[in-house]
């Protein structure tokens, strides 16, 4: 049997692993999950407080409406607020409320544990060679953030 392209193979490891980090993670919250694309916004409005749904919009790389809608949805959960910039009424402000701030260190938590008692099933080699990639995998993520 010929071997897998071992890029192939990362790509669906790294996938695989997502997934199944982020339901086992939900499952141990006892919560129901949130639909990726709030998660990832809510993830932006974090690393960014105030960010205009319009630079979501641009940095998502998805169309005006589609994140109206996802701030509508997470404001009426609350777990968004939107307010109107100061300088300018027309653009909306997006901030974490406590309950998103909360919500998302208690998933941290939870993906924190998770991943201990799992690595802790691993040989010490196998484990410190996981830990010692994710400088590298940081800086992979740089390279994908800065490609179009």
């Amino acid at each position: 049997m010929p071997s897998e392209d071992p890029i192939a193979r990362f790509g669906a490891v790294v996938g695989e692993l997502h997934r199944l980090v982020r339901r086992k993670v939900v499952v141990r919250a006892n919560r129901d999950s949130l639909p990726e694309a709030q998660v990832e916004l809510l993830h932006l409005v974090r690393a960014e407080p105030g960010i205009s749904g319009k630079e979501v919009a641009r940095r998502l790389g998805t169309a005006p409406n589609t994140v109206s809608t996802l701030v509508r949805e997470l404001t009426d959960a609350g777990l968004l607020a939107r307010d109107r910039d100061p300088d300018d009424r027309r653009v909306a402000r997006l901030t974490l409320t406590e309950a998103a701030r909360t919500r998302m260190a208690d998933h941290a938590a939870h993906r924190s544990a998770l991943l201990t008692e799992a690595l802790a099933t691993l040989d010490p080699p196998a484990r410190d060679a996981i830990l010692a990639a994710a400088p590298h995998l940081d800086a992979l993520l740089d390279a994908l953030r800065a490609r179009p």
